[in-house]
């Protein structure tokens, strides 16, 4: 990884996870989706995170051998992106499988010039801790490494704070996304990064608390009475791959709090309101089911994408939720950024 990104990642960076562009046909839309990645910089995302869960997992199935291309497409535009804006643009792919399959796919992504891969924990619940780690530190070798505590919802499970602190001590690993959706279980990875000086980056991926993962120290008095914090620094969001421009100045607003400062109350609002779309988005009322089709469609209201498709035709919105997506878009004007990728769109097609 080159240092400026390497120092951006680490001191904490706006990551939207890009979802997958396709035609009424099903197929692969190349142009969209250099379309909407260019939204993303132009938005000020960091970086974008590709071939993770909203790219869709079935890029990776025989029937449609999307993964190297999907990959190759995402990151010659997000160079293209970084050269003309004149700044370093974060570059993470997703990796998942067991150990043979996570290391050949960091193995594509390091030729591909990427920059960190994001390793998936899902669907691997017959592997105990102990094979995950290894896992890990294999992966490691072939690229920095961010872990990702992924929520039982959508394929993760429990893992103890014993494996965030062994976690944090293999090399190469240089953040962690903690998308645990649970409380308890994000208190295991904090104190895991405060035991550790915090030598790697936390990460938000809590949908459901973006917002107060952001403002919130975490701190900790360890048996010698010393006393530690860890700070969620940045995030790693499907969330963020909507209403993209407002989230960037909402995560600028909560980067530049002093240590100490009380957090505004119209903040902490801003949250809850925040959270409150994320449930109509992510379908949160049926489990989650609807949670790409609802990205897909927050991106087609606004011209961002033709249509909803995904490469499973049964993955479309559940029952009410596009009617809760009206809600949240009538209830929090303030949130979205349609005026914004109106303005982007006819640029960008000029």
């Amino acid at each position: 990884m080159g240092m400026d990104a390497m120092a951006l990642l680490k001191a904490g960076a706006f990551l939207p996870a890009m979802p997958l562009v396709l035609d009424a046909q099903r197929a692969f839309d190349e142009q969209g989706q250099r379309r909407l990645l260019r939204y993303y910089i132009a938005a000020g995302a960091d970086g974008v995170a590709v071939a993770v869960h909203t790219t869709q997992f079935e890029i990776r199935d025989p029937a449609h051998d999307l993964l190297a291309r999907v990959l190759s497409v995402a990151s010659d535009e997000l160079t293209r992106a970084a050269q003309q804006h004149g700044r370093p643009v974060i570059r993470v792919a997703g990796a998942c499988g067991d150990i043979a399959q996570a290391v050949s796919e960091a193995e594509l992504a390091r030729a591909l010039g990427y920059d960190a891969v994001l390793l998936s924990p899902g669907g691997l619940k017959d592997y105990d801790d102990a094979y995950l780690l290894e896992r890990t530190r294999q992966v490691a070798t072939v690229l920095p490494v961010i872990g990702f505590y992924l929520q039982p919802a959508v394929g993760g499970r429990h893992l103890p704070y014993a494996y965030w602190r062994a976690l944090c001590d293999i090399p190469g690993v240089v953040a962690i996304k903690c998308a645990a959706f649970n409380r308890y279980f994000t208190l295991d990875v904090t104190r895991a990064v405060a035991d550790t000086g915090n030598r790697v980056a936390l990460y938000t991926g809590n949908d459901d608390s973006i917002l107060y993962d952001l403002v919130t120290p975490h701190q900790y008095v360890t048996a010698d009475g010393a006393k530690r914090e860890a700070r969620f620094v940045g995030g790693l969001l499907g969330h963020w791959a909507v209403w993209t421009n407002t989230a960037v100045r909402l995560f600028r607003q909560a980067k530049q709090l002093d240590a100490g400062q009380p957090v505004p109350a119209d903040l902490l609002a801003l949250g809850n309101a925040v959270t409150d779309a994320n449930a109509a988005f992510f379908d949160a009322a049926n489990n989650f089911a609807g949670c790409i089709a609802g990205v897909h469609e927050v991106l087609r209201r606004q011209g961002l994408m033709d249509g909803i498709w995904c490469l499973n035709p049964e993955e479309t919105l559940s029952p009410g939720q596009a009617e809760e997506i009206d809600r949240v878009y009538r209830m929090y004007p303030e949130l979205n950024d349609d005026a914004f990728v109106r303005a982007f769109l006819s640029n960008d097609a000029s």
